[in-house]
């Protein structure tokens, strides 16, 4: 029996009957094994794998649990409905969205296509050249998600989140207006609009117990990190008779309020849900015990949590290190000194993690491994699907599925030489890209049949681009794979005129037709790789090969969700952790805190945190450029400060210190040690 192998709280939370279910799950207390025992349970009970819906933050985590449910059961969990969030709502909205105006054809941006789009209306509404500064389009896209999501009115989120911004309001207003209509007119959504189509077919009268009566359980996980708009379409998805919603996570891992998550959907569930039974997971599996007297101190102060204490049955009595160093330099040196102590310990460098607030963080640090020859690798930086020649290819995808998808257009018509950006706009005009007539010619039609005027550098480029479109346009006899095949010949010449680094740029491409392969439908290989995304080639073929071991070097936030035998946290200095750019209200300075934690949970067996007293900074007009930092306010209290061993600066000698040389043999061992190589 399944149950064998969780503990009692556990199996409590697997076994539970009708109603809705909170399981608060601290760091390290077997979340996922619990959930995919529940699934596990309710398959056993007799509930048909379809009638279950299992929300997860990516894809890989609904195929690990699906996974582990099988193995537990030896019943078929491949039926149940399992992804994210948003992978969900495309299905649904593909499968039911007509009643609201949706045709089943239509295409996702992703967030940078997104704010794409606004860079286009930015500079058609003359934005972008006036003499005052307005926001660019990364901010727009964010202001935007931050409004959808939350369910707050703009003016709101501006003063709050983006006050420097609030002069241009009528403007940002005014994009945000004719972004809406530029999607609906070209038949795509973005993230956002999958989760706001979603919860209008949820609350629907006239679709709203069909939606609802689809699952017998709803199961969510990661819960802290759902956002205002998510706990609405729980709430209408809810099965009606049972209102059987279960939903696991952490108040004190709820990181992510940058992406509009809100930790109060996961201390008001109660509230919400009446009824609601609460089981709290407090065996930890992970760390040893005096890691977790640090943890569950410092997160004990906030008063935005659920009361719960991490304890462990494993051995071990090393207590985690608290480090003041002189400055930024004697930080890096001193960290490097921990890793290569652990390494000789027998600890490889790929089980340590170095953890920072922000990615800049690192920087010196960087410089000292590489100075001492050890090697690291970065959690962070280019994500796989932001990488220029993975969004040339899918641009073309993009046009092939939806002929009027005026971002992926924009892009794909300036891929020959000598097309630039006046002249695609041409071309999009001249073909009614913006016109998303669907009883028309559509401008795929019209860019393979009919004559255009381009300049004379492109004309060959352009028939190169038409021939590679039009062995591509018949979906019914090409899958996927074999479109991009096709694409090739014309795609590895742009890449090879384009960008640096060309083999390594054709083999993503490789990966891509291999990940492609698993797939016969060109809009749903489309739609999925748009909402659950690699993030590196290494998600599509594995991690990187190394010839040597390597160091792990992470943001906090990237971290989240792994583990490591050997942490080292760096920057514990007020203005780090917190961020000064997040301690705005009590919320923000919660969130700032509940970072700290995940990164002291994130250790097995040592952790060592690190804190520089001085920082050099180049300011103008200043004569010292340095400046002196605080330890980081949670970890000031003595009741957290009493868990780590302190560790006081090393000082040097001063440099005028007289040195005795008292006789002869004194004098020639000084000099003897000049000479010595």
């Amino acid at each position: 029996m399944f149950g064998d192998q969780l503990n009692e709280a556990q199996r409590a939370a697997a076994t539970h009957g009708e109603g809705p279910l909170l399981i608060v799950a601290g760091a390290g207390t077997g979340k996922t094994a619990t959930l995919a025992a529940r699934v596990a349970w309710l398959i056993e009970q007799g509930t048909r794998p379809e009638r279950i819906l299992l929300l997860t933050f990516s894809r890989r985590g609904a195929r690990e649990m699906l996974s582990r449910a099988e193995r537990m059961t030896g019943a078929d969990a491949g039926r149940v409905w399992g992804g994210t969030f948003h992978a969900v709502g495309n299905r649904l909205l593909r499968l039911h969205g007509r009643p609201l105006g949706l045709r089943p054809d239509f295409t996702v941006l992703d967030q940078a296509d997104g704010a794409d789009v606004m860079n286009l209306l930015r500079d058609e509404f003359g934005f972008s050249t006036r003499e005052r500064r307005f926001p660019r389009k990364e901010t727009l896209a964010s202001i935007y998600s931050r409004t959808v999501n939350a369910g707050d009115k703009l003016g709101d989120v501006l003063k709050r989140h983006y006050p420097w911004c609030l002069e241009e309001a009528d403007g940002i207003r005014e994009i945000f207006t004719a972004y809406t209509v530029r999607k609906r007119e070209q038949n795509v959504l973005d993230y956002d609009d999958l989760l706001l189509f979603w919860k209008a077919l949820a609350w629907s009268d006239a679709t709203r117990e069909p939606m609802a009566a689809m699952f017998d359980h709803i199961l969510v996980d990661e819960y802290q990190d759902t956002n205002a708009l998510q706990a609405d379409i729980l709430e209408a998805m809810r099965p009606p008779s049972a209102r059987n919603l279960t939903v696991v996570g952490d108040d004190a891992q709820s990181i992510y309020g940058f992406r509009a998550a809100t930790v109060r959907n996961i201390l008001e569930f109660p509230d919400r849900f009446e009824e609601a039974t609460v089981i709290t997971l407090e065996q930890n599996y992970r760390s040893i015990p005096p890691i977790l007297a640090a943890s569950n101190a410092a997160i004990a102060l906030s008063p935005q949590r659920h009361d719960k204490t991490l304890w462990s049955s494993r051995r071990g009595d090393r207590t985690p290190t608290l480090r003041t160093c002189l400055d930024e330099p004697a930080q890096s040196a001193a960290v490097c000194d921990t890793v290569l102590a652990h390494r000789e310990e027998g600890v490889p460098l790929k089980e340590q993690a170095v953890l920072f607030r922000a990615a800049h963080h690192s920087d010196l640090l960087e410089v000292e491994l590489a100075r001492r020859s050890i090697p690291f690798v970065k959690y962070g930086g280019l994500k796989f699907m932001e990488a220029g020649h993975v969004k040339d290819t899918l641009a073309i995808l993009r046009v092939l599925e939806n002929p009027w998808d005026e971002v992926a257009w924009f892009r794909v018509l300036q891929l020959p030489e000598g097309m630039g950006p006046a002249t695609a706009r041409r071309l999009m005009t001249q073909v009614g890209v913006r016109e998303g007539n669907p009883d028309e010619a559509s401008p795929l039609v019209k860019v393979l049949d009919q004559p255009a005027d381009v300049p004379r550098a492109a004309v060959e480029g352009f028939q190169e681009l038409r021939s590679a479109l039009r062995g591509c346009v018949d979906e019914t006899v090409l899958p996927p794979a074999a479109q991009l095949e096709r694409l090739r010949p014309f795609l590895d010449e742009v890449i090879g005129r384009t960008y640096p680094a060309a083999a390594a740029r054709t083999r993503d491409l490789d990966q891509l037709t291999l990940l492609a392969q698993g797939y016969e439908s060109r809009g749903r290989f489309l739609s999925e790789l748009t909402l659950d995304p690699p993030s590196s080639t290494g998600d599509l073929a594995g991690p990187p090969l190394l010839d040597e071991d390597y160091l792990v070097l992470s943001t906090i936030h990237s971290a989240k969700g792994l583990e490591w035998d050997v942490v080292h946290l760096i920057h514990a200095a007020d203005g780090m952790i917190p961020s000064d750019m997040a301690t705005g209200d009590d919320d923000e300075i919660e969130e700032e805190r509940r970072l700290l934690y995940v990164a002291l949970t994130r250790a097995r067996d040592a952790l060592h945190v690190t804190f520089p007293m001085r920082y050099y900074r180049r300011p103008k007009g200043l004569e010292d450029p340095h400046s002196y930092a605080q330890l980081s306010r949670f970890l000031e209290p003595a009741s957290v400060a009493s868990c780590f061993e302190p560790i006081a600066p090393e000082i040097d000698p001063a440099p005028d210190a007289v040195v005795d040389l008292t006789g002869t043999a004194d004098v020639d061992g000084f000099l003897a040690g000049l000479w010595a190589e």
